[in-house]
């Protein structure tokens, strides 16, 4: 299926490829968020509507989030705001959501794994996923991890700006996580668009590897130095931050014709 699709979070760097991707896939997209053409604020419920009305996707893939990882307005409240729009309207959803929804003390994740989050972004995360299972049944909820491979992903512009001095900090030698292609995920994104599948999916890499080593990743590809990487660890720290997210992608790996990579091959 393809048709009209409406992306939100389109300026972001996940919405960018998404929309890139889906014109490339014949879809007709049409990208919003509160500095595109299609001003869309999702805090708002009333603006959700009226973009819905006026667009009329057959499917929305929900890609927006707060602006920073505190703002449960956006984040929480703007993905319940999408679900109810997109009933209304008997709009396809697909929720993007994330590993974060873990306290990272399982190590690995299934699809059937219960939420519980360590700190508040986590926590709004769960909430949007909660908020959209229980308003639109329909709906795919996907969960992933860390998303890079073009250049402009945050891991990979922490790591270049940690090399060049530009900030302080450290990747953690001990903060495992599956990383995945914008590319593999935005394709993917568009293909449970076109499909009928329900309830939470997790799509990540194949490769599970820590912040620190994705970051040596990322260095070699861009010609850096990764002996410039400041390295840290969770445990010596005692930071509260998840340890190990390794979300389980065998039903991704049956359900879906995208191939997930792992960080090892695209990088």
């Amino acid at each position: 299926m393809t048709g009209r699709v409406l992306i939100t979070g389109a300026t972001g760097s996940l919405g960018r490829r998404v929309v890139a991707r889906a014109a490339a896939a014949g879809w007709e997209p049409v990208g919003a968020s509160l500095s595109s053409a299609v001003r869309l604020d999702i805090r708002d419920p009333g603006d959700v509507r009226r973009v819905l009305a006026s667009v009329r996707p057959d499917a929305v893939i929900h890609a927006a989030a707060g602006r920073d990882r505190n703002d449960w307005p956006a984040t929480a409240d703007g993905a319940a705001h999408v679900a109810v729009a997109a009933f209304q309207a008997g709009v396809r959803m697909v929720h993007v959501s994330s590993d974060a929804v873990f306290s990272g003390r399982l190590g690995e994740y299934d699809e059937e794994a219960l939420p519980d989050p360590v700190y508040a972004y986590g926590a709004a995360k769960a909430a949007a996923e909660t908020a959209v299972r229980a308003i639109l049944p329909s709906a795919a909820v996907v969960r992933t991890s860390l998303i890079l491979g073009d250049g402009n992903g945050a891991h990979e512009i922490l790591t270049r700006d940690l090399i060049a001095g530009r900030v302080s900090g450290a990747l953690f030698t001990d903060e495992i996580r599956k990383p995945v292609h914008v590319d593999d995920l935005a394709d993917a994104l568009l293909e449970l668009a076109g499909s009928d599948y329900r309830g939470v999916l997790n799509v990540a890499g194949a490769d599970a590897l820590s912040r620190y080593d994705l970051g040596v990743l990322v260095a070699r590809r861009d010609g850096l130095d990764p002996s410039l990487i400041p390295a840290a660890s969770l445990a010596a720290l005692g930071l509260n931050r998840p340890p190990d997210l390794r979300l389980i992608t065998s039903r991704a790996d049956r359900v879906l014709r995208v191939r997930l990579r792992g960080a090892r091959s695209f990088l």
